[in-house]
């Protein structure tokens, strides 16, 4: 696993809330508004290398000297967990577009299978942000960008919550350098592929289903 391109934020805030998300006594109501939380913090150093151009603009007092995000963003969530990221980015990034990736993974042999796509044929010009709060074996990663890649993404940036080691390591292989962002890499991954010591099941902590 190389570490060169895995950023692990270790802000106080966001250290706070990860400890809120593990505990199983939290409910689906609190867990979404506390992944909320955590996520717009995340963002913040997700997109600090964002490329900006400078803007002329007018103020009540003066002209003044700008400056505005070079390229557009696109939002794409892994469903259904993702979705519980969504929201909070797009109340830092509203003028943001948002594409669908839906995942499922195989349970015998952990393999990540596609069951819905919805994104722009074309991801030249987009800043992507792809977001899902588990990385786990990495084969929804993977998978996920083939997709993007093929459709001629050429910046994007992985934002997961908690990551095991041996999710890295896949996504690393295939993709040495796109940018992770992470606020915990766990210790491994059981004989099911779940996290340890995780958080349990996003997605259904998230819905409550």
């Amino acid at each position: 696993m190389s570490a060169d391109r895995v950023t692990v934020i270790k802000h106080p805030l966001v250290q706070n809330n990860l400890t809120r998300l593990r505990d199983r006594r939290t409910g689906p109501q609190e867990f979404r508004r506390v992944l909320s939380e955590v996520t717009a913090l995340m963002i913040y150093e997700a997109t600090r290398s964002f490329a900006v151009k400078p803007r002329q603009i007018t103020t009540p007092l003066a002209r003044a000297r700008g400056c505005q995000l070079r390229n557009e963003v696109i939002i794409i969530p892994v469903l259904r967990a993702g979705l519980g990221m969504l929201e909070s980015i797009l109340q830092l990034i509203p003028h943001a577009r948002v594409g669908f990736i839906g995942l499922k993974r195989e349970e015998k042999s952990l393999r990540a299978l596609f069951y819905h796509k919805s994104l722009p044929r074309d991801l030249t010009r987009f800043e992507v942000l792809l977001v899902d709060p588990m990385l786990a074996t990495g084969g929804s990663a993977v998978s996920a960008m083939e997709l993007i890649t093929e459709l001629g993404a050429k910046r994007v940036t992985l934002v997961n919550l908690v990551a095991a080691p041996e999710g890295i390591a896949h996504v690393q292989a295939h993709y040495p350098r796109l940018p992770i962002f992470t606020a915990a890499i766990d210790r491994k991954l059981n004989q099911n592929g779940y996290i340890v010591p995780g958080l349990g099941d996003a997605g259904d902590r998230l819905f409550g289903v």
